[in-house]
C-alpha cells in the first residue's frame, strides 16, 4: 500500500474537469485508488465519488493506492495532482 498527502492548489478545488481527468488517470491502473478529504472517502475511478468529497483549495487530501501496480499508480497520480490541482 502506498499513501501520500497533497494540498489542493486549484482555486476551484476538485471540480468536474480535473475530477474527470483524475478518473481517467486512475483507470489506467489495476490498483485501487482512493482519495480522502475531511473524513470523506472517494473512489478515484468514479467521477461523482471524487466530486462529492467537496475538496476545495487549501484542503489536504490523502491518496491511498493498493494493488499490483501501486508504485506506478501512486507516482502517476501524484504527478497528475501536482500538474493539475
Amino acid at each position: 500500500m502506498k499513501q501520500f498527502t497533497y494540498t489542493i492548489q486549484d482555486e476551484l478545488g476538485i471540480h468536474a474537469r480535473p475530477a474527470g481527468l483524475l478518473t481517467k488517470e486512475a483507470a489506467k491502473f489495476k490498483s485501487t485508488v482512493s482519495v480522502e478529504d475531511g473524513g470523506k472517502k472517494g473512489d478515484a475511478k468514479k467521477i461523482m465519488s471524487l466530486m462529492m468529497l467537496g475538496a476545495k483549495k487549501g484542503h489536504t487530501i490523502t491518496v491511498t493506492v493498493e494493488g499490483e501496480d501501486e508504485d506506478a499508480a501512486a507516482s502517476a497520480i501524484q504527478t497528475f495532482l501536482q500538474e493539475n490541482l
